[in-house]
């Protein structure tokens, strides 16, 4: 079980001019999530996460770090912990690609050498060839370019937690999808803990593990994008998510999500018992499985009914090419659509039959009320 990391315990934050831009707000993250934040400009995502590395200061509440109160910290310490990423990027102009990247590392005493080749692997993880972007100034970059030089700093102390502000808001379709499948690749590799804010709900479902829903400054819901996607609690959550929530949580959805549960028989069975089986469950179709549980293929009436003596191994048929249950719904409809299949066993990585998919659970499954 992760352990939590970071918890807001009932802060608020209200402005000079008596603006109230985050209202009451606790939860919990848990190490290595990614949390999305999003909702209308003003409901007070981006405030909420400025409180976080202090850039802004709460009015009320209080807010944890590794079970440490931030505000007894010392901020300057606090923000060379937490990486932060925002949509201008803000690298400085005259500085180098490799300078910009590396400037938290040299503040905090690396030695030359050591931000050489971190920033050389950043480079790399981002995607930017070092030796043709690390000299470059920001000026010769293009936008998105420039996104993954910031992405890249905010990396570059190897924080903990990184705070991503509209990082892809600013950038073209295509340049933004690009940047978000690298933002999935990088995640899942180093497993850092993320705070992301964004205005679009799309984004918010597709990058977050928990999507954190506001609303003049309160959280008005926080859950797995399959859930709110299945139980929106408004109609505001609604709107946000669009008509489309079916074919949206088709997109997150795995095989083992929508699969049906399957009572195989074994290779070893007799003939005797697999018909007395057939005739019990009104089926003419089993699926059979070795004494530990792997898929070996099917055994129909047809082929069995004019015999009596023998077992399951002598009759079984090689049909429908199983699939992992890792896999996306998606990309398995697509193909049994394709090829007009009705339905496939599924299975784990090491073969072991887990149930089956067939094309009308699918519809079945995405219904929405």
């Amino acid at each position: 079980m992760r352990k939590s990391i970071i918890k807001f315990d009932h802060v608020s934050k209200v402005f000079p001019d008596g603006t109230k831009a985050v209202d009451d707000v606790s939860f919990e993250i848990n190490e290595g999530e990614c949390i999305t934040f999003v909702g209308p400009s003003g409901c007070g995502k981006t405030t909420t996460v400025k409180l976080l590395n202090r850039l802004v200061e709460p009015t009320e509440g209080t807010i944890y770090l590794n079970g440490e109160d931030t505000s007894k910290v010392d901020v300057i310490s606090l923000r060379r912990n937490i990486g932060y990423v925002i949509q201008e990027v803000g690298l400085f102009p005259h500085m180098t690609v490799a300078q910009n990247i590396s400037l938290v590392p040299k503040l905090i005493g690396w030695k030359p050498e050591e931000r050489k080749k971190r920033t050389d692997e950043l480079l790399n993880l981002v995607g930017l060839d070092p030796k043709s972007f690390a000299e470059r100034y920001p000026h010769q970059l293009s936008g998105g370019q420039r996104q993954r030089v910031g992405v890249a700093r905010g990396l570059a102390a190897d924080p903990p937690v990184i705070l991503m502000d509209e990082p892809f808001g600013a950038l073209d379709p295509i340049t933004r999808t690009q940047l978000q499948e690298e933002f999935m690749r990088l995640r899942f590799r180093l497993k850092k803990t993320i705070l992301f804010v964004t205005h679009d709900m799309d984004e918010a479902i597709k990058l977050g593990d928990r999507i954190a829903i506001m609303r003049n400054g309160k959280i008005i819901q926080f859950d797995t994008p399959k859930k709110v996607l299945r139980e929106p609690v408004d109609n505001f959550v609604k709107n946000l998510i669009g008509k489309e929530s079916g074919f949206k949580l088709m997109k997150l959805s795995k095989i083992i999500d929508v699969m049906l549960p399957v009572d195989p028989v074994q290779e070893t069975q007799s003939i005797k018992d697999v018909k007395r089986l057939m005739s019990e469950r009104s089926s003419d179709i089993l699926l059979v499985v070795n004494d530990q549980g792997v898929y070996k293929g099917t055994i129909h009436f047809e082929d069995i009914q004019h015999h009596e003596n023998g077992s399951v191994s002598e009759f079984i048929r090689q049909e429908n090419s199983p699939v992992n249950g890792e896999e996306m719904v998606q990309k398995i409809m697509e193909i049994m659509l394709k090829e007009r299949i009705i339905w496939v066993p599924v299975i784990n990585q090491e073969g072991h039959l887990l149930g089956i998919v067939t094309i009308s659970n699918f519809a079945t499954f995405f219904a929405q009320e």
